[in-house]
């Protein structure tokens, strides 16, 4: 197996399971903690679109990514109404995931044929709140120019997102 396939980040949170699940799975809670703004709630099967409520700072990524090692590359902007994600499962409180565009502001990809890569979002109760377990896996479809790419910048992306989501729910 290609060791740039999965990403995993595991976290513990000091918040019950009920609460990470509204987090993760309520889309505009969603979209506080992970910088987007969503057009419509979470439902399986169903793909949702939206933009990101940021500004990316081009030549802050492309130094990014010469530090990580990779072939820079440009970003394009996503316009509002971009496809965000599409929702596979939702099964309350302990699994949620979806399939998106992996490191989907490269300027070199193709949104109309790029494979997607599967996100998943699994908790569990401990003692001391919830466990929170991040997994994006299926890189090994990304087209190889970027794949290397793809995985670098999306590994750096969810470790700061756990950390989000982490703020987010301790607040």
């Amino acid at each position: 197996m290609d060791s740039f396939d999965r990403i995993e980040k595991r976290i513990d949170l000091r918040a019950d399971i009920e609460r990470v699940w509204q987090a993760i799975t309520d889309y505009k809670e969603f979209s506080t903690w992970f910088g987007v703004a969503l057009d419509q709630p979470f439902t399986p099967g169903q793909t949702v679109t939206g933009s990101f409520n940021m500004h990316f700072d081009e030549a802050a990524i492309m130094e990014r990514q010469r530090a990580l090692g990779v072939t820079p590359s440009g970003i394009r902007t996503l316009q509002p109404n971009t496809v965000f994600c599409t929702v596979e499962r939702m099964e309350a409180p302990h699994s949620f995931s979806f399939r998106w565009i992996p490191y989907g502001i490269d300027a070199e990809c193709d949104p109309a044929s790029e494979p997607t890569t599967l996100v998943e979002f699994k908790l569990e109760s401990i003692a001391e709140g919830t466990r929170l377990t991040i997994a994006e896996s299926g890189f090994s479809r990304v087209p190889e120019h970027r794949r290397l790419r793809a995985f670098r910048m999306n590994e750096g992306g969810w470790a700061a997102q756990a950390n989000n989501i982490k703020r987010h729910v301790e607040q």
